[in-house]
């Protein structure tokens, strides 16, 4: 096995977005991450290593979930689905027609149509 050394470490997961205060308002009742940075063009959550951002960008289309395909997409670990997709659909999230996890897992949108998984801790 070949060692590799390590160019970067990962800091932030960014998402382009019409509106970065909204957005992080709704990943914050998520993940209940504090916000750690905030600008005209920026908002950052964080609570570890990690942090979630989102990025205002002009003209924002999201993509057609799922006849785009996901670009990227987070998963977040919860220990029920049911509790967790009622809370976020109440929150602005929308949840698509096609699935693919079955009992495992489910995908919603987020308000500005980023697909993200919710995923039964194991």
């Amino acid at each position: 096995m070949t060692e590799h050394q390590a160019v970067g470490v990962l800091s932030s997961v960014v998402l382009d977005c019409p509106d970065p205060e909204r957005l992080a308002a709704f990943y914050q009742q998520l993940t209940g991450w504090e916000v750690v940075y905030r600008s005209e063009t920026y908002v950052f959550l964080g609570a570890g290593p990690v942090k979630i951002g989102f990025q205002r960008v002009g003209g924002f289309r999201p993509a057609s979930w799922p006849a785009d395909g996901a670009r990227a997409h987070l998963d977040f670990t919860v220990t029920e689905l049911g509790p967790a997709v009622a809370a976020l659909l109440a929150a602005g999230a929308s949840r698509p027609e096609e699935q693919a996890g079955g009992e495992h897992w489910v995908t919603l949108l987020d308000p500005d149509g980023h697909p993200f998984c919710l995923v039964v801790q194991h």
